[in-house]
């Protein structure tokens, strides 16, 4: 699991606390300093890129700050590991910064509704759903998508038993008490608030994730 500063942090615990009880997780940064997270939790990583086994059975990338998909040293790493990795997934803008290391080429994905629309930047194609999977691609919605995705997951790797254990020592039993999930859901009032606290982001997305897929080339060619 890669770990970076400004890192959503739910994208990284609620995967984590899915997986950690019946798996052997790493989180991974260039790095074992003290980082702090989009929330302003501080957290470190367990290991650093270089240490991360050469082959691995799955790759995870969270979504977080954005900036992260220029960064040379992570895209390469990605790269190279998701070239072997059994399964190479991710939840929320962690699917942009797999299609910035060329990872999601020919392959249907999802992410956070924001960033959805510019998987097709890398060769991907985008399916608005909580948790989709593309052969070993499996990539998870916004958020609190991450549980669905880690159960979907473990299910993958272990067996449903092992997952519905899970999904009942965790109680999760989703009762949104508001309808709001989707900006299908939420209606036009509120998504035209939510675009208003959103201001001009995409102004900024959208050129970031064009220069970053037109850099793909330049890293390993994906073999899965």
């Amino acid at each position: 699991m890669l770990l970076y500063p400004g890192v959503t942090l739910l994208d990284l615990i609620g995967p984590h606390t899915v997986l950690a009880s019946n798996c052997k997780v790493h989180v991974v940064w260039k790095n074992t300093d003290l980082l702090e997270t989009d929330s302003g939790i501080v957290m470190k990583a367990t290991s650093t890129l270089e240490e991360c086994s050469n082959n691995l059975d799955v790759l995870f990338v969270p979504g977080g700050e954005f900036s992260i998909m220029r960064d040379d040293e992570v895209l390469r790493f990605l790269a190279d590991r998701g070239s072997r990795a059994r399964y190479v997934t991710s939840v929320c803008g962690g699917s942009i910064v797999l299609g910035a290391a060329g990872l999601l080429q020919g392959y249907e994905a999802t992410s956070h509704w924001t960033a959805l629309d510019k998987l097709s930047l890398f060769g991907a194609t985008p399916v608005e759903a909580r948790v989709v999977r593309d052969r070993n691609r499996i990539s998870g919605g916004g958020v609190t998508a991450g549980i669905d995705f880690g159960l979907v997951l473990l299910a993958e790797l272990l067996g449903e038993d092992v997952a519905k254990m899970t999904q009942l020592m965790l109680e999760y039993d989703p009762a949104s008490p508001f309808d709001a999930g989707t900006p299908a859901k939420a209606g036009p009032e509120i998504m035209a608030k939510m675009q208003q606290t959103l201001g001009s982001m995409d102004d900024v997305l959208a050129p970031m994730c064009a220069a970053a897929a037109r850099d793909i080339g330049q890293y390993l060619p994906v073999t899965n």
